[in-house]
C-alpha cells in the first residue's frame, strides 16, 4: 500500500512540473474546437404536415397492405419519385447551379435521400427538409406538397382511365392463355381418355377395365362352384321315380297320400339338398306309406286291393339339368367377357406403361389451368372493383390528400447543436491537457528520489531535500494564483460563449 502511495505522490509530483506545457495544449484544443464550431453552417428545417388517405388514394385499384410501414413505404415512392423531383428542381433556385447532366443526376439522388417522410398516425405523415438557406428549405417542401397534391388530385381520372385500360389489356392477355390452356387440355384429355379420369371425379377406363375383370373372375368363379354342386346333386338324383296306384279308387285313399308326400319331397329337393333334416323325413314317410306301416287313414273301407307299381319321370331330376344348362350358358357368357375384358385391359396396360408420366403431366396441366382461371377471375372482379371506384370517384368527393400544416420559412437554425458541441471541445480540451501530462511524465528521464538513484547500482551518498520555506510565500502564491487563472481561462472563455449562443437562441 505504502509503493501505491508513493508511485501517485511522484505521478502528481511530475505531473505537476509539466502543469503549463498541459494548459498551453488545453488552450489550443479548445480554441480549434470552439473556432470550427462556429464555422460549422447553420442548417434550417421546413416541415408540413399531410393528411393522406390510403384507402381512397393507394388503394383504389389495387388492394395494399394496410400497415402503416407499407403505406409509408407507398407514399415515399409516390412523393419522391424522380418526375416529382425533376419538376421541384426545375421550380426552385436548384437548376442554377448545375452544370451538366451529372451534377443533375447527383442533385436527384441527395433530394430523395435528404427529404423525409415519417408518420405520426395511420393517416397523417410530415414531411421535411434541411437546407443551409432558409428560403430553399422552404420552397422545397412547399414545391413538393403542390406538386404531389396537383397529380393526384388533377390527374386521379386519368390514373383510373389508365388502370381500366391495364385491366382489359390483361384480362385479354389471360383469356388467351386460358383458351390455350383449354384447348392444350382437351388434346391432351381426347389423346388419352381411356388412361384420365372422368371429368366428375371418377376412375379411369383403365381402372373401370381392371375392375370389371375382377369383377367377371370372381362371377365365374361362383358359377363354376355352383355347376360342381349342381353335378354332384344331379349324379345322386334318379331320373325317375316308382309309385304305386289304388286300384279301389281315385283320390281318397292311401295311393292319394303318397302322390302328395312324393310331390312334397320333390319341392323340396328344389330347394334343399338329400342330407337336409326335412327331406329324410320327407323320405322316411313315402317309404312307410310304401310298405303299409303307416296307414292310409280309410277307416270303413272293404278288403283293400294290391297296389300297382308304376314308374314316373324325377321332376327333381329334370330341374337339376335345366340349372346345369342354365349354369353351362352363365359360365360360356362368363369367359366369353373376361377375354374381351382382359384384352380391353391389356390394351389400356401397354398405352400406360407408354407414359408413364401421363398422370403427372394432366395434373401439371390442371394445375396451370387453374392458376390461369383464378387469376383471370381475380382480374374480373379487380376491373368491376375499379369501376365501382370509378363511379365513386366521378359522383363522390372524397379527401384524398390535404395539406394539414402547411411549411413556413424557418426563422431559427435547428442544427448544429453549438452547445452541445461547445461542451464537447471543452471536456475534450481538458482531457487532452491531461493526457499531454500523463505523456510527458513517462517521457521524463529525471530521478525524483534517491531510490530512483540508487537503481542505476551506483553508491549514493546522500541528498540535498528542497527548502520550501526559503522560497518566499508571496512567489509560491503568485505561481499558484497564475496557473489557477490560466487553467480557468478555457472555462471563462466556454462560459461567455454560452452566454453568447442562449442570448442568439440557438439550441441545446
Amino acid at each position: 500500500m505504502h509503493a501505491i502511495q508513493t508511485l501517485i505522490r511522484r505521478q502528481l509530483s511530475a505531473a505537476w512540473r509539466h502543469r503549463w506545457p498541459a494548459v498551453l495544449f488545453t488552450w489550443l484544443v479548445c480554441a480549434i474546437g470552439w473556432t470550427l464550431t462556429f464555422m460549422i453552417p447553420n442548417q434550417y428545417e421546413a416541415s408540413a404536415r399531410l393528411f393522406v388517405d390510403p384507402d381512397v388514394l393507394l388503394s383504389d385499384i389495387i388492394k395494399t397492405n394496410s400497415s402503416t410501414a407499407t403505406q409509408l413505404d407507398t407514399l415515399q415512392r409516390t412523393l419522391l419519385s424522380r418526375p416529382n423531383i425533376e419538376k421541384l428542381i426545375s421550380k426552385t433556385d436548384l437548376e442554377l447551379d448545375l452544370k451538366g447532366p451529372a451534377d443533375r443526376e447527383r442533385l436527384v439522388e441527395s433530394l430523395a435521400n435528404s427529404i423525409r417522410i415519417q408518420p405520426q398516425t395511420a393517416k397523417l405523415f410530415s414531411i421535411s427538409y434541411r437546407s443551409t438557406s432558409p428560403r430553399l428549405a422552404y420552397d422545397v417542401v412547399k414545391t413538393m406538397l403542390s406538386t404531389f397534391v396537383e397529380s393526384k388530385t388533377g390527374n386521379n381520372r386519368i390514373d383510373l382511365e389508365n388502370a381500366g385500360k391495364f385491366f382489359s389489356d390483361q384480362i385479354e392477355l389471360y383469356l388467351r392463355q386460358l383458351t390455350e390452356a383449354e384447348r392444350i387440355r382437351a388434346e391432351f384429355r381426347s389423346k388419352y381418355v381411356d388412361l384420365l379420369p372422368a371429368g366428375d371425379g371418377g376412375v379411369s377406363r383403365m381402372e373401370a377395365a381392371q375392375s370389371s375383370v375382377r369383377s367377371l373372375e370372381g362371377q365365374l368363379q361362383d358359377a363354376l362352384s355352383r355347376k360342381a354342386t349342381l353335378t354332384k346333386e344331379l349324379a345322386i338324383t334318379p331320373p325317375t321315380i316308382v309309385t304305386e296306384t289304388d286300384p279301389g279308387g281315385s283320390g281318397g285313399g292311401g295311393g292319394g297320400r303318397l302322390r302328395e308326400a312324393q310331390r312334397t319331397l320333390q319341392e323340396m329337393q328344389l330347394r334343399l339338398t338329400d342330407s337336409h333334416p326335412d327331406v329324410i323325413a320327407q323320405r322316411a314317410l313315402i317309404s312307410g306309406l310304401r310298405s303299409g306301416a303307416i296307414s292310409s287313414g280309410d277307416a270303413g273301407a272293404g278288403p283293400r286291393t294290391p297296389a300297382r307299381r308304376v314308374s314316373v319321370v324325377n321332376t327333381t331330376y329334370e330341374n337339376l339339368k335345366i340349372k346345369i344348362v342354365d349354369n353351362d350358358s352363365l359360365i360360356a357368357s362368363l369367359q366369353r367377357q373376361i377375354a374381351e375384358g382382359t384384352i380391353e385391359r391389356d390394351r389400356l396396360q401397354d398405352i400406360a406403361r407408354g407414359a408413364p408420366g401421363l398422370q403427372a403431366e394432366y395434373l401439371n396441366l390442371n394445375r396451370d389451368y387453374d392458376v390461369l382461371r383464378k387469376n383471370y377471375d381475380d382480374l374480373l372482379a379487380r376491373r368491376e372493383s375499379m369501376r365501382i371506384s370509378t363511379a365513386a370517384e366521378r359522383d363522390g368527393d372524397k379527401v384524398k390528400v390535404q395539406v394539414v400544416d402547411p411549411p413556413l420559412v424557418p426563422q431559427n437554425p435547428v442544427a448544429p447543436k453549438r452547445i452541445v458541441l461547445l461542451s464537447g471541445v471543452l471536456f475534450a480540451g481538458i482531457a487532452a491537457g491531461i493526457a499531454l501530462s500523463l505523456l510527458l511524465v513517462q517521457m521524463d528521464q529525471s530521478f525524483h528520489t534517491i531510490d530512483d538513484l540508487r537503481g542505476l547500482g551506483y553508491p549514493v551518498v546522500g541528498g540535498v531535500s528542497m527548502i520550501v520555506a526559503s522560497v518566499p510565500f508571496m512567489r509560491q502564491a503568485a505561481g499558484l494564483a497564475t496557473f489557477a487563472i490560466a487553467a480557468a481561462v478555457p472555462a471563462v472563455a466556454y462560459a461567455g460563449l454560452l452566454v453568447k449562443l442562449l442570448r442568439s437562441g440557438a439550441i441545446i
